[in-house]
C-alpha cells in the first residue's frame, strides 16, 4: 500500500495526497482509477494509430506513485509481461491522470452533497429555479441541483428562472448510475413543513398537525391538536390576526387553508372538516364501507359541497370516509312523499274492489233476458 505522506513532494504525489485529504477520497481509489483510465487511453491511442487490439488480451499499468509516469504492459497467456508503452505516451498518460483526478473531485463533491442532503429528506429546503428541461424543473439547492418532475408541480403555478421558492425534499433517486434529488411543490407535507417553520408550537411538538388533505394550488385542510394544556392549536397556527397562516398562504400563492381542531369523536371531526359549512348533522355511519351521511339545510348545500365538490372531497380525505351530503329539506320532502304514497294505497284497493263489483252486476243483468 502506498503511503503518500512519506513520498517525495512531486506534483503528482502532492495532488493525490491533497485530494485524498481535502475531499476525503481514499488515495488507493484515485490510483486505481488512474490506472484504469490510462489503459483506456492506451487502447484509444492504439486504435487511432490503426493498430488492431485483441479484446481478450489483458493489460497492466506500472504507475510511478512519485512522478505519475506510467508504463503499459501486455499480459500474455502464460502470465508473462511485455511492455508496449508507445513513444511519447507520457503526455497522454499525464492528461488522462489529470482528467481522472478532476473527475474524482467532482464525484466526491457530489457524494458529499448527497450525503449532506440525505439527512434532510422530508424537510423544507430553499431553492431557486435554474431552468426547464424535458425531465422537469431544475432547481438549485445550495451547491447542488435538484429536479422537480411534472407530477410534483402545482397546476397553474409559474416557474420562472431565478425565482426563489421553498420546496419539500422528497427523495434522492438513483437512475442510470447517477443520483438526483427530487423536490416537490405539490406534496401535502410541504404545507406541514411550512407551518413547522412558521409556528414555534409546531416545531416544539406542543402542537401537532394530526391530519392534512390538499388540492395543490386550490385548498388545504389541516387538523391540529395540542399536547400542552392551555395551548390553543388552531390559534397557534393562525397567529395574531392571521399573521402565521398568511405567511404560509403567500408561499403557496394564496392557496386557501382551513385549520380545524382534531377530535377523536368522528361526529365532531366531520362537522369541523366540512367548514365553512354550518348546521351540519351527522347521520348514518357505515364503518364497513367507510361512508358517512350528513344533513345540512338546503341553503348550506352549495357551501358544504364546494366548487366541483372540492370542500366535501377534502373533508372526506381528512377524516378518512366518503361523505355523502343530503339537504335537510330533501329528507323532509322524501318523508312527506312516502306518507302520501302510503295514504293512497288503501284507496286504490277500494277502487279495484268497486270496479270488480260493478262488472259482476253487469254480467247478471245481461243474463236475465235469456231466462225470460
Amino acid at each position: 500500500m502506498i503511503d503518500f505522506k512519506k513520498l517525495p513532494r512531486t506534483e503528482f504525489a502532492t495532488a493525490v495526497a491533497q485530494i485524498a485529504g481535502e475531499r476525503r477520497i481514499d488515495a488507493q481509489t484515485i490510483i486505481a482509477s488512474v490506472r484504469l483510465a490510462i489503459i483506456a487511453a492506451y487502447k484509444k491511442d492504439a486504435r487511432e494509430r490503426g493498430e488492431a487490439l485483441d479484446p481478450e488480451i489483458e493489460y497492466e499499468v506500472d504507475l510511478n506513485s512519485e512522478s505519475g509516469s506510467a508504463r503499459i504492459f501486455q499480459i500474455g497467456a502464460d502470465g508473462k509481461k511485455k511492455e508496449v508503452t508507445p513513444p511519447d505516451f507520457g503526455r497522454i498518460a499525464a492528461q488522462t491522470a489529470k482528467q481522472v483526478i478532476v473527475q474524482k473531485i467532482r464525484e466526491a463533491e457530489r457524494e458529499a452533497i448527497f450525503a449532506e442532503f440525505a439527512d434532510r429528506i422530508g424537510t423544507l429546503v430553499n431553492g431557486v429555479i435554474l431552468r426547464i428541461d424535458n425531465s422537469g424543473i431544475v432547481v438549485g439547492v445550495g451547491k447542488a441541483e435538484a429536479i422537480m418532475p411534472r407530477e410534483e408541480q402545482v397546476p397553474g403555478e409559474k416557474y420562472t428562472p431565478s425565482t426563489k421558492m421553498a420546496f419539500y425534499l422528497k427523495e434522492i433517486r438513483e437512475e442510470e448510475d447517477r443520483k438526483m434529488m427530487v423536490v416537490s411543490r405539490s406534496d401535502p407535507r410541504l404545507v406541514e413543513e411550512l407551518f413547522r417553520r412558521e409556528v414555534p408550537e409546531v416545531t416544539s411538538g406542543n402542537v401537532e398537525i394530526a391530519r392534512i388533505a390538499r388540492r395543490a394550488g386550490k385548498r388545504t385542510k389541516i387538523a391540529v391538536r395540542s399536547h400542552q394544556p392551555g395551548v390553543d392549536p388552531v390559534g397557534s397556527c393562525v397567529g395574531q390576526e392571521g399573521s402565521r397562516v398568511h405567511v404560509v398562504m403567500d408561499e403557496l400563492g394564496s392557496e386557501k387553508i382551513d385549520i380545524i381542531p382534531f377530535s377523536d369523536d368522528i361526529n365532531q371531526l366531520v362537522k369541523a372538516a366540512l367548514s365553512p359549512a354550518e348546521h351540519v348533522v351527522v347521520g348514518k355511519i357505515d364503518e364497513k364501507a367507510k361512508v358517512i351521511e350528513v344533513k345540512v339545510p338546503e341553503e348550506e348545500l352549495a357551501r358544504t359541497i364546494g366548487v366541483h365538490g372540492e370542500n366535501v372531497d377534502l373533508a372526506g380525505e381528512l377524516v378518512g370516509y366518503e361523505i355523502k351530503v343530503l339537504a335537510a329539506a330533501e329528507e323532509v320532502g322524501a318523508k312527506e312523499a312516502a306518507a302520501k304514497k302510503s295514504d293512497r294505497k288503501p284507496a286504490k284497493r277500494k277502487i279495484k274492489k268497486a270496479e270488480g263489483a260493478g262488472k259482476s252486476k253487469k254480467v247478471r243483468k245481461v243474463s236475465q233476458p235469456d231466462n225470460d
